[in-house]
């Protein structure tokens, strides 16, 4: 298989490359082989070998909500890493493996609005568009026009509304054979120079709660829809703390506790209850109990299920 994957033009394989060093988290043990594919017939080409091996594998992209088993993954986990970005008129492409952060810069150089509030959020594109990222009442299903994705025979194009996008949800998260490689955004013209002030303001305030050093994917929890919730929750939730109809984890987590909770080197912020990071040595098995045990004590206070933003490999 090795030989088989090393001969495709546009892939480069690496093998038992520690996961730890793909994650945010900065966990995990090594993948049995990395395959980073910068074309989509690399792409497809070292799928079709993968699979015709029977040979496990897994699909990643930036991995800043990925965490990572300690003992790794036998098998190849396989990136799509090409990063084009480019402009015609008020429309931007943008390929699947383009640092969501550079594709923001792009487009405020530009005076191009609508991705400025997502500034400071780390990852891929492709990562975005699967989860539907965004910040500050905004993600970046408003802007999106097509996206572009391999279904495990053949590339093709869909629509926004095909997306089916929701609240950090997309139909690629639903269908986890898809793998998107590019995406079409439509954009509004835009003073650059207001763009680049909301943005490094959106940006302080982000640093100062997720630090770029900090070994963290942001929020571990989805915040909750308010007209999702029973009722007997609702009526205990005060006005102030409902942000456009949905209502933060971190509110339910504070009040069972949560900040400054630890297992280990994995510790809960004590600044904001939905912020888990690891201070240096921890381990996957010691997150994944942190975030059971975070789970159990709001089902117990509340009856309800927190849902995780993050990806087990």
């Amino acid at each position: 298989m090795l030989a088989r994957l090393r001969d495709i033009p546009g892939l480069e394989i690496c093998k038992n490359v520690p996961l730890s060093g793909l994650t945010r988290f900065g966990l995990g043990g090594p993948a049995c082989v990395l395959a980073d594919a910068s074309t989509e017939e690399a792409l497809a080409a070292a799928l079709d070998v993968v699979r015709g091996a029977a040979c496990p594998y897994a699909l990643a992209g930036g991995g800043t909500n990925l965490i990572a088993s300690d003992a790794g993954f036998p098998g190849a986990v396989l990136r799509y890493t090409a990063n084009r970005i480019e402009v015609d008129d008020h429309r931007i492409v943008v390929e699947a493996g383009a640092v969501l952060q550079h594709l923001v810069d792009f487009s405020i150089a530009r005076g191009l609005k609508g991705l400025e509030t997502m500034t400071g959020i780390p990852g891929w594109t492709g990562g975005a568009v699967y989860g539907n990222a965004g910040a500050y009442g905004h993600s970046i299903q408003e802007r999106i026009e097509w996206v572009r994705f391999y279904d495990g025979r053949r590339c093709r194009e869909i629509g926004n509304a095909e997306c089916d996008f929701r609240y950090r949800e997309s139909v690629f998260k639903a269908r986890k054979g898809w793998i998107v490689v590019a995406a079409g955004l439509r954009m509004e013209a835009g003073d650059e120079d207001q763009l680049r002030t909301t943005a490094e303001g959106i940006l302080r305030i982000r640093n100062e709660k997720y630090p770029p050093s900090m070994r963290c994917a942001g929020s571990i929890f989805k915040n909750l829809l308010l007209a999702d919730l029973p009722e007997c929750v609702r009526a205990m939730i005060p006005p102030t703390v409902i942000r456009e109809g949905k209502v933060p984890s971190a509110y339910f987590l504070e009040q069972v506790g949560a900040k400054g909770m630890a297992n280990g080197p994995i510790v809960v912020a004590g600044y904001h209850a939905n912020l888990i990071y690891n201070t240096g040595g921890g381990t996957a098995r010691q997150l994944r109990e942190l975030i059971r045990e975070l789970k159990l004590r709001v089902k117990a206070a509340y009856a309800i299920e927190l849902e995780e933003e993050v990806q087990h490999l």
